[in-house]
């Protein structure tokens, strides 16, 4: 009878299935190395492919100072009909109506200075009004406490220190109260025809976005763009770029796919690029909506805003 072995038997068992499972085990790893590895190959090729590609040459400031220039006269060719959005009929109406603008729209201004200059004319009716009923007449406007200050103090400024006339000068319309350097040009370009740069939050958007500068400061950028465009363009060039920005360049959602001037813009993209969805975002004329001034100059292509309470 044959004599049984069974640890011969056993272990002859063992070492077959240790050698399968060894070899299975050695596949994987070497798959999974060969895996590793080409991942990292891969890696490291889109790495250097990056590394190898060459950054966008910087622009010289004649370039920039060029560029902005094109700007300037495509949006002359756009908004040829831009103006102030303040209804003014005088000096005092639009300087009274700048204070107001603050943290509010020119429409909501508009909708409110009639019947606030139906009962004040003149500084002189302004600074003896009753301020609670001041109050009423521009809570639309918000602010109006603080606003009503500012109104009564400037009014009594020009009663008692300017005759009863708005200033011509920067110097003396930044001593009134409420009055800032944007105020000021504001009234100095559009009401005396003295060239001046009003930066408000479009204005200083815009001009980063085309990277004219990267100043935040109101007043610094007012200089840096001051040495871009003659004095002649300051005026215009404010009510241009201004008109851009509420139309098209808007602060959280520009419609890039609808600008005239993406070209020129190395911030493109930066809002919706598809011309369909682009043109849905147009404002006030550009979007075939009414403006917002009640009473637009005579060439402005679209149509005046509604009194206030019809809208």
């Amino acid at each position: 009878m044959p004599s049984s072995t069974p640890g011969n038997t056993g272990e002859s068992g063992e070492s077959g299935n240790t050698d399968k499972t060894g070899k299975s085990a050695s596949a994987a790893k070497a798959r999974k190395a060969a895996t590793t590895t080409g991942a990292a190959a891969r890696t490291a090729a889109a790495a250097k492919a990056a590394g190898a590609r060459k950054a966008p040459k910087a622009e010289s400031h004649l370039a920039m100072v060029r560029r902005a220039r094109r700007i300037n006269r495509e949006l002359a060719e756009i908004y040829p009909y831009a103006h102030p959005e303040l209804d003014f009929r005088n000096p005092f109406e639009l300087l009274v109506a700048t204070v107001l603008s603050a943290q509010t729209t020119d429409l909501r201004v508009n909708q409110t200075t009639p019947a606030l200059f139906a009962a004040y004319p003149t500084p002189e009716d302004m600074a003896a009004a009753v301020p609670e009923e001041m109050e009423e007449i521009i809570r639309p406007t918000g602010f109006f406490r603080a606003k009503t200050k500012s109104l009564l103090g400037l009014s009594a400024a020009l009663r008692d220190e300017f005759g009863g006339e708005v200033p011509g000068r920067l110097e003396d319309l930044v001593k009134l109260p409420g009055v800032g350097r944007k105020t000021a040009n504001v009234v100095l370009g559009n009401a005396y025809g003295v060239p001046g740069i009003t930066v408000d939050t479009h204005f200083g958007r815009l001009v980063r976005r085309w990277k004219w500068t990267d100043e935040e400061d109101p007043v610094k950028v007012e200089a840096v763009v001051a040495g871009i465009f003659p004095k002649s363009e300051w005026t215009m060039l404010s009510h241009r770029v201004v008109f851009h920005g509420r139309r098209i360049c808007h602060a959280r959602k520009p419609a890039c796919g609808a600008c005239p001037i993406a070209p020129l813009c190395p911030s493109y993209g930066e809002g919706e690029t598809d011309p369909e969805k682009a043109r849905k975002l147009l404002k006030y004329e550009m979007g075939g909506y009414p403006g917002q001034r009640l009473s637009p100059p005579a060439d402005y292509p679209g149509k005046p805003a509604p009194a206030l309470g019809n809208r």
